[in-house]
């Protein structure tokens, strides 16, 4: 009982020292997986995923791609540095990559590992659009989404007397964990979804980062509602599966939008 006390105390200190408080959101989330385990797993499946795929290079779609995404890159600098954070991305190594696919779907994994599917281009439409998936996406890793999806998926294998036994042995796991939470190598080849927290925290982050790139934000509620007239009164597709109704969520977009602006106005980003 003595022994079952002291594992138990240890994996509760162990909690509680693997919290971070993330910038973007000011929240403490569990960290029990840390970068430097998450990004080599990130950027090995990400260069698995791609030499699986047809990538898409040299065209003009490829090339807004990688424009639109070098934008919410410096938009992500721009903030964070404003608030004192400017070496929050200094592990980052951001690559952009248009892959051919019919999947509406875009993607960012940890360290800055973006694709986007020709299959979302229509719903996209133009460079505004795809900076406000591209800032959604994004703000999934920067909010560290994947990193409390992986700590969880610890907590669950080892239980939470076992969690300071887990935690040394993090290098063997990370790789398994790295999967279970991202569900790279699945039919889609992208990523599992995140909860409805998390796609709230996304969408807010997401307006706030386009708008800083120069880019209205009022453009998202766009891109949602041709999303909404494709699916046809259908369930939605992969990319919103966790989300409300697609009107639901249009509604709250809309909501975040002053704040999206009064955030950006702070950088000079100014829109009527």
């Amino acid at each position: 009982m003595k022994t079952k006390l002291i594992v138990t105390t240890i994996g509760l200190a162990a909690l509680t020292f693997a919290c971070a408080t993330n910038p973007f959101t000011g929240k403490k989330t569990m960290a029990l997986v840390p970068d430097s385990e998450i990004f080599p797993s990130a950027f090995q499946e990400y260069n698995q995923f791609l030499s699986e795929n047809k990538v898409i290079k040299g065209t003009k779609d490829a090339q807004r791609v990688e424009t639109v995404g070098m934008k919410i890159k410096t938009a992500a600098e721009r903030w964070l540095t404003a608030n004192g954070n400017a070496t929050y991305l200094k592990d980052y190594k951001w690559e952009y990559n248009l892959v051919d696919s019919k999947e509406v779907n875009a993607w960012c994994m940890p360290g800055g590992k973006i694709v986007f599917y020709t299959g979302i281009l229509p719903i996209t439409k133009d460079d505004a659009g795809m900076a406000a998936v591209m800032g959604h996406e994004v703000a999934h890793a920067l909010a560290n989404h994947g990193q409390q999806r992986m700590s969880a998926g610890l907590l669950q294998q080892a239980g939470a007397v076992g969690v300071a036994v887990a935690t040394q042995n993090k290098s063997v796991e990370s790789q398994q964990l790295f999967m279970q939470a991202y569900g790279v190598g699945s039919q889609v080849g992208g990523m599992l979804p995140f909860s409805r927290s998390h796609e709230s925290e996304a969408d807010m982050i997401g307006l706030t980062l386009m708008a800083i790139a120069g880019y209205n934000p009022e453009n998202a509620v766009f891109v949602w509602e041709r999303m909404s007239a494709q699916a046809g009164g259908q369930a939605p597709p992969e990319f919103l599966s966790t989300h409300p109704s697609n009107q639901t969520r249009i509604n709250e977009l809309k909501k975040l939008l002053p704040e999206a602006k009064a955030e950006a106005a702070k950088f000079g980003v100014v829109f009527k």
